[in-house]
C-alpha cells in the first residue's frame, strides 16, 4: 500500500474507516455500514471517487459495479494524522500533549507509566 498522505474531510475519513474494516466493499456495503440517517448512495459514491483521486482508494470492476479497497494502511494514516495533530496543537511536542491531558485528568499516572513502558520496549527493539 502507498504511504501518500493528504488531509481527509470528516466524511472521507468515515468512509475510510469502513473500508479499513470491510477491506473490500461496494458502495451499497459502505452505505449499509454507515449510521442513521444514512447518506444517499450518490453522495457516498462521489466521496469514494474523491478518495480515489486523492490516492487513498482504488477499485476492481465487476460488470457495471465497482468494489473498492483502501490503498493506505490505517496505521500509516493514524500515525501521520497524530503527528500533524501534535504539530498543530502542541508545538510538535508529545510531552506537551501528555501534559495537557494529564492536567485535565484525561490521562492517569498509571496510563502514563504504561505509555513509558511501551516506549522503553520500542527503544530496546530498535
Amino acid at each position: 500500500m502507498k504511504s501518500t498522505y493528504k488531509a481527509l474531510t470528516k466524511a472521507e475519513e468515515d468512509i475510510m474507516h469502513i473500508l479499513w474494516k470491510l477491506e473490500h466493499a461496494f458502495v451499497k456495503d459502505i452505505v449499509d455500514e454507515m449510521p442513521d440517517p444514512k447518506p444517499h448512495y450518490n453522495t457516498v459514491s462521489t466521496i469514494i471517487k474523491i478518495l480515489e483521486d486523492k490516492g487513498f482508494v482504488s477499485h476492481q470492476e465487476f460488470g457495471k459495479a465497482n468494489r473498492y479497497y483502501a490503498l493506505i494502511y490505517k496505521d500509516d494514516y493514524s500515525k501521520k494524522t497524530m503527528i500533524q495533530f501534535v504539530s498543530k496543537y502542541f508545538e510538535g511536542s508529545f510531552s506537551n500533549m501528555f501534559s495537557f491531558f494529564a492536567k485535565d485528568n484525561n490521562i492517569s499516572a498509571s496510563e502514563l507509566e504504561s505509555i513509558l513502558e511501551e516506549l522503553k520496549k520500542n527503544d530496546s527493539v530498535k
